[in-house]
């Protein structure tokens, strides 16, 4: 029996979308890391399975999948990818939706534009909410490389990030030091790592090696992470424009206990259907 799906993008980060909402869908790491594998399946950067709600207060919830098969709690594009499938589906006609993540509850509004704000929550910066293995919180923190120091701003958007301050975006060292931040000790349940170029204080560049998936062309979160770092540390104004390879985020953030919002499009790139059975 095959099983259809939706692939979509945001900003060029993609995703393999299946509706649970309707039949009983249930995927191993395993299947979702070759569903994920771009010559032995669909291709994607993550799976978003969406799923009724079992809560009065939200509309829908759904799991987010990595391409290694591993499961997170947050993306902020594919949660813009969320609010246009369950439209496009039929499954609700509402242009504000609660939904509820692995990494906490989000509230979507679809603006006039078509393109998508999300409430991606209350930032975290407590060691044991990130989660980080050390004592202290601090303002940044460092490990060493080669004898060099490596400082990082470190805060959890319903996921653990790591922000890296850099002079240049495209000679930024992602491809090394990305992994081995990825999987540092210090990160028991590993980390997305953000390398952020400061154009202005409304405008940064960013590039984001994502755990379990690498660099990809876009991160929702990561770009929301960036900003925060940025304003906490007294380098960015409260809204910022984002600059990733895939195309630009707007980000807002008023500071302390108040939620981060992040604005931008997603789309549809086609339909499908695929055998479960023969993964």
């Amino acid at each position: 029996m095959k099983t259809p799906f939706t692939k979509m993008q945001a900003l060029g980060n993609d995703f393999v979308v299946f509706d649970a909402t309707r039949q009983a869908l249930s995927l191993t790491a395993a299947m979702a890391a070759r569903i994920a594998h771009r010559q032995l399946g669909i291709g994607c950067d993550q799976i978003l399975l969406v799923e009724a709600s079992d809560r009065d207060a939200i509309d829908f919830k759904y799991r987010i999948l990595n391409a290694d098969g591993s499961e997170v709690g947050q993306c902020g594009n594919g949660a813009r990818c969320f609010m246009h499938f369950v439209r496009q589906q039929g499954l609700t006609d509402k242009r504000t939706l609660s939904v509820a993540t692995l990494g906490g509850d989000l509230l979507l509004e679809l603006l006039d534009d078509d393109q998508v704000r999300v409430n991606m929550g209350i930032p975290k910066f407590a060691p044991a909410d990130i989660p980080l293995a050390v004592d202290n919180e601090a303002p940044k923190y460092s490990i060493k490389k080669d004898g060099d120091a490596i400082e990082f701003y470190a805060l959890s958007i319903g996921n653990p990030h790591a922000v890296i301050e850099v002079d240049n975006v495209s000679s930024a060292p992602v491809d090394l030091v990305g992994p081995m931040l990825e999987s540092h000790p210090l990160f028991p349940e590993r980390v997305n790592v953000g390398f952020m170029q400061i154009n202005s204080k409304t405008d940064i560049a960013l590039r984001v090696f994502e755990r379990g998936a690498g660099e990809t062309l876009a991160c929702g979160s990561g770009a929301c992470a960036a900003v925060v770092a940025g304003i906490r540390a007294g380098k960015l104004a409260n809204q910022v424009s984002a600059q990733l390879p895939g195309g630009r985020l707007q980000i807002e953030w008023a500071g302390n206990a108040e939620p981060v919002f992040m604005s931008g499009p997603a789309y549809t790139s086609f339909t499908g259907e695929i055998d479960l059975s023969e993964l």
